[in-house]
């Protein structure tokens, strides 16, 4: 490449992207980087971080209740400062902004503040300036999706979930995965009356069966409304809000309505069907395991591809593509046994197979399930309840699922996915001395196994 040119250019300024720019920089490459929007992409801006100190928000209503039993008297009943806790926020988001473009500066990565597009396999372009490139790295992540109903201008996303004004006090959830039930959950918590519409039969498909009725239940215990197998047909403006018309022709009311129905790789108009980079059905840029594309100077890492959408797998992914391009060679993404957390209320935590995927893949299971009331609400007066699970391979003894919907459910699930990356069996669980008292130590004290989810649900049937 000549003198003027890039070794490496980046195209996204979010997670992956800046991971990859910041250390290739750091190797001594003559590294690019393009963000037309803030840095740190969704994760930082309408993403994880605002999202979880949402949830941190709407978690102290709950502890405000529940201190009365533990003495605490209160003269005046709390009040949300909605425009306080939006103000605060948004003081963090550019203080993290402003560390991820110190982190590139420090890494001699030139910062380019446009939207670019591909000319050719070598040439990307920014605000006019054409730009040339060994190899180019696509790291745009997603973008939330609406399907085509009637009113659908009138719907917002969770990317305008942060900023309402004013806030919502009849809020509409449209969707069943995780980002539907983490907000259905925060926006109740911080005082709207909530309701969530899902098609499907439960919410939260690909999780532990187990997990979806419990959480399931421990939402609506907390106030959440839970409609099953129903859908939105349309929606219309009326005097006081919105009026959401459901596939059957039932009329509900609202303030805002929300949908967290999806998200579709955020590939429109970077150039790429002109290049010849292939794309899959949902629009993902396909790529192999070293995160090449079909043209051989293009690569791709995130949610763009359309793996695994999770943060730490699209950092994980920059860290595999810079040793590759510019190290040993030696570094591969592994996608088995990645922990996640779903930050509803209560929180869930997982890492390994579902019971039902286990099945598939192992003859013989034992599997491990208690539920109980923590020793925390003894005395707050909830009724939540924590459900922790083990899924046990019989042949070998290895723990390949485990599972806890709680609070703190991720802080503990991510010490538990370690020993499971080391092949832990439930003997090891077995023989290690728990933290009492603690929630966590019910994963290592669970002796009994129970029957399979579908035994349990059955048995639990009125007859």
């Amino acid at each position: 490449m000549a003198d003027d040119g890039f070794d490496l250019f980046v195209i996204g300024g979010g997670s992956g992207g800046v991971r990859a720019a910041r250390m290739a920089g750091q190797r001594g490459v003559r590294v690019g980087i393009a963000e037309a929007g803030a840095l740190g992409g969704t994760c930082v801006n309408v993403g994880c971080i605002p999202k979880k100190l949402y949830s941190y928000a709407a978690e102290f209503r709950t502890a405000f209740e529940e201190s009365q039993g533990f003495g605490w008297r209160t003269t005046d009943p709390p009040r949300l400062d909605w425009p306080l806790l939006k103000r605060n926020r948004a003081i963090e988001i550019t203080r993290l902004n402003g560390v991820y473009e110190e982190l590139l500066r420090n890494a001699s990565v030139r910062l380019l503040r446009g939207r670019a597009t591909l000319e050719d396999a070598h040439t990307v372009v920014v605000n006019g300036e054409r730009l040339r490139a060994e190899r180019v790295l696509i790291a745009t992540g997603g973008w939330p999706t609406v399907p085509d109903i009637a009113g659908r201008d009138l719907v917002i996303t969770s990317n305008e979930m942060f900023d309402l004004d004013p806030f919502p006090a009849r809020l509409l959830v449209v969707g069943g995965g995780y980002i539907a039930c983490e907000f259905a959950s925060i926006f109740n918590g911080l005082g709207s009356r909530v309701t969530q519409i899902y098609r499907g039969a439960q919410v939260l498909r690909g999780f532990d069966d187990d997990v979806r009725h419990f959480l399931h239940d421990e939402m609506e215990k907390a106030g959440v409304e839970i409609r099953l197998a129903t859908d939105v047909h349309g929606v219309a403006r009326i005097a006081d809000g919105l009026r959401v018309t459901l596939v059957g022709g039932e009329t509900l009311d609202f303030d805002q309505v929300l949908y967290g129905t999806g998200r579709a790789p955020n590939v429109a108009g970077l150039g790429l069907e002109r290049i010849g980079v292939d794309l899959d059905a949902r629009g993902a840029i396909v790529v192999g395991d070293r995160f090449q594309s079909s043209v051989p100077s293009i690569y791709a890492l995130g949610d763009v591809i359309d793996r695994i959408q999770l943060t730490p797998v699209a950092l994980a992914e920059a860290m595999a593509v810079v040793d590759q391009l510019f190290g040993g060679g030696t570094r591969r993404m592994a996608y088995d046994g990645i922990p996640t957390a779903v930050f509803t209320h209560p929180n869930i935590g997982t890492v390994g197979l579902s019971e039902a995927e286990a099945r598939v893949q192992f003859p013989s299971l034992r599997i491990y399930r208690t539920d109980f009331r923590p020793l925390k609400h003894t005395l707050s007066g909830s009724s939540e309840r924590t459900l922790m699970k083990l899924v046990v391979d019989d042949a070998s003894d290895r723990v390949v699922g485990l599972h806890l919907v709680g609070p703190d459910a991720g802080e503990i699930v991510q010490g538990f996915a370690v020993a499971m990356k080391a092949g832990a069996t439930k003997a090891i669980f077995d023989s290690t001395v728990g933290i009492h008292p603690t929630a966590a130590e019910e994963f290592v004290t669970m002796r009994q196994p129970v029957g399979s989810e579908p035994e349990r649900r059955r048995a639990q049937e009125p007859r």
